[in-house]
């Protein structure tokens, strides 16, 4: 039998019992455990390796085959992909219409028109937005040199012998174009006719007209919109093109 501790004659309570420290020997067995472990998933994994490789090296074939899918699978989405960006930039900078043509487009190609010579001037962002409640705009995009350009779109299927584009239009686009849109520019083209009064309008408001003269210089050559513009806002950032 142990001997008990003697009780506190203050309180007749026995002391508490202390506590033996905790021996070096479990703390080495949790770690003789933990290498047991990692020796076995290693021996494991080394064998799952040596079975795969076995398999393989008696199936070589089946690596060939997946080799030359894959290889075929590579040049050939290599190939689509060089062929798409060569074909994208002979289009973009070959891109011409005539005002005949322009003429005989439907209004909403007339659209795509005008955003893919903006594309083809540079502008990479360029989008058609036109349609019911674009409020006045119709085109988008940022050129080379940074600057916004909001283009509304005067379609006429008679060219000059259709009506001309008159003040209400350009209020509609002075209207929107800066307070909601953010231009920097802010753009009406059309193939047909401005009247005197409109392109007053647009002097006084800072707007630029694009008429059947400008499009057809525009559309039919390689030089971007702002060089057939006159005070066009300087860019908003130095670029290699400035």
């Amino acid at each position: 039998m142990s001997a008990r501790a003697p009780r506190n004659r203050a309180t007749g309570r026995r002391p508490p019992a202390r506590r033996r420290p905790r021996g070096p020997g479990r703390r080495r067995q949790h770690a003789e455990d933990r290498l047991i472990g990692l020796l076995i998933a290693a021996v494991l994994g080394v064998g799952l390796v040596v079975v795969v490789v076995n398999w393989l090296l008696a199936h070589w074939w089946i690596l060939a085959v997946v080799a030359v899918l894959a290889v075929s699978a590579g040049g050939a989405w290599l190939y689509q992909k060089q062929q798409r960006a060569r074909w994208e930039a002979v289009r973009a900078h070959g891109l011409r219409y005539g005002l005949a043509q322009l003429d005989a487009l439907h209004h909403a190609r007339f659209e795509d028109a005008v955003r893919d010579l903006m594309h083809r001037d540079g502008c990479r962002d360029a989008v058609r937005v036109g349609g019911g409640g674009d409020l006045g705009a119709d085109v988008k995009a940022t050129d080379p040199y940074g600057r916004r350009w909001v283009i509304q779109c005067k379609h006429r299927r008679d060219g000059l012998g259709g009506s001309a584009v008159g003040t209400p239009d350009l209020q509609v686009l002075n209207g929107t174009a800066r307070q909601v849109h953010g231009a920097d520019v802010a753009v009406i083209v059309t193939n047909g006719r401005v009247t005197a009064p409109a392109v007053a309008f647009a002097d006084q408001q800072r707007l630029h007209v694009v008429d059947r003269h400008i499009l057809g210089a525009w559309a039919s050559g390689s030089r971007p919109l702002w060089e057939l513009l006159r005070a066009v806002p300087p860019p908003r950032r130095p670029t290699a093109l400035s």
